[in-house]
């Protein structure tokens, strides 16, 4: 099977999961422990810490590990609205965020906050002057994420963040950095960026933890009470083996950023290029977007269909957001982009990894339109 859904997790670096086994055997004191098997514990969260700043460019008391991005993400949204509550009570973001920032927004509107969600335009973009024009004098947060996690779309979130820090320095600006970290460069303390989640798996990393970078001098309320960890912002013992894992797989995928994202991009050229001259199918991702993802439509199929059908070529792609892909709903940031219901219903994502060839595109695209034959001739057999 060749594996093309590195949007939704990424198969781990052996020497990320060698690492991870290591520090479980031989590292299992509890780091706020005071004898000897914790003080050891405790050098190797510091040392993942350094070791995810070094590679963020921010200091090592502004990284937080958290159990993923969606905690990162949660803890960012919620814990500015909570603790900034007397600036205001209104947040901005967009159409098209992953779920678990558009459904903390939605549920602090249940909390009696007011969320302007940006429309975007058929691309799936929003620009600065969107955000400039929607903040308020009770403005708290903004957050848009850096890629969409759907069809790779790249949002001009440096530029947000240099017109807020410009015009308006109290609203804190997050970004959601999961599938941009390691692809599409992004100064954080260029880019006017308080608040950036992470998460290690997508990063060939483990999964169930992430990180949030929060930017000196910026407090959150705590989700979580407990302990008081990570300096009182997220409470619960500290998972050393996976901290350790994640600090290497972030390492690895910034020394490795910049050919990865050449490789790819050239991939993701040949996609492009052969996916638009299917007339079936309707492209939903640009060539100037990250350069892993390439999303289509096929109108009128549901996905899971020609899903599986790549499956039997052996070839492994997804719908929608793995988070929201096993649900038979339109995909609402493709609704977002105007998409019709049948586009909507019927997108497949294609995402890349550092180890896909120009033979594996060519398998692959070979597979797809194999699919995309055997459906014709099913719609003929229907017709007649």
């Amino acid at each position: 099977m060749k594996y093309f859904d590195h949007a939704a997790t990424t198969p781990p670096y052996e020497e990320v999961t060698r690492t991870i086994a290591e520090v479980m055997a031989r590292h299992y004191g509890n780091p706020s422990s005071l004898h000897r098997f914790g003080e050891e514990s405790a050098k190797l969260l510091r040392r993942a810490r350094e070791v995810c700043s070094e590679a963020l460019g921010v200091k090592p008391g502004e990284v937080v590990f958290t159990s993923g991005a969606t905690e990162s993400n949660n803890l960012a949204i919620k814990g500015a609205a909570l603790q900034y509550e007397s600036r205001g009570k209104h947040l901005i973001t967009t159409a098209t965020e992953h779920p678990s920032v558009f459904e903390s927004c939605r549920q602090l509107e249940r909390w009696g906050w007011e969320v302007t969600f940006l429309p975007v335009n058929k691309a799936g973009e929003i620009s600065v002057r969107q955000v400039e024009d929607a903040v308020r004098s009770d403005t708290v947060l903004v957050s848009v994420m850096h890629v969409n996690n759907e069809t790779g779309i790249v949002q001009p979130v440096a530029d947000i963040g240099k017109m807020l820090k410009l015009k308006y320095p109290r609203v804190l600006f997050h970004v959601d950095g999961v599938q941009g970290f390691g692809k599409v460069g992004l100064p954080l303390n260029e880019s006017g960026i308080d608040l950036y989640s992470l998460s290690a798996h997508k990063l060939r990393g483990p999964k169930g933890i992430g990180m949030l970078f929060v930017r000196e001098g910026i407090v959150l309320q705590p989700l979580l009470a407990g302990g008081g960890q990570e300096e009182g912002r997220r409470s619960g013992t500290e998972n050393i083996p996976f901290a350790v894992g994640m600090s290497k797989a972030v390492r690895l995928a910034k020394e490795g950023e910049g050919n990865t994202t050449l490789k790819m991009k050239r991939l993701k050229e040949r996609l492009i290029g052969e996916i638009s001259a299917m007339p079936e199918l309707e492209l939903n991702s640009t060539l100037d977007g990250a350069p892993h993802i390439v999303h289509f439509s096929y109108p009128g199929m549901k996905a899971e269909a020609l899903l599986h059908m790549l499956e039997e070529e052996g070839y492994l792609v997804s719908t929608q957001s793995a988070c929201s892909s096993r649900r038979s709903e339109p995909s609402r940031v493709l609704q977002a982009m105007g998409k019709s219901a049948e586009a909507a219903l019927s997108g497949i994502r294609i995402s890349l990894g550092d180890e896909h060839t120009e033979e594996d595109i060519e398998g692959l695209l070979e597979a797809l339109r194999k699919s995309i034959s055997r459906v014709r001739h099913l719609k003929g057999e229907k017709k007649s």
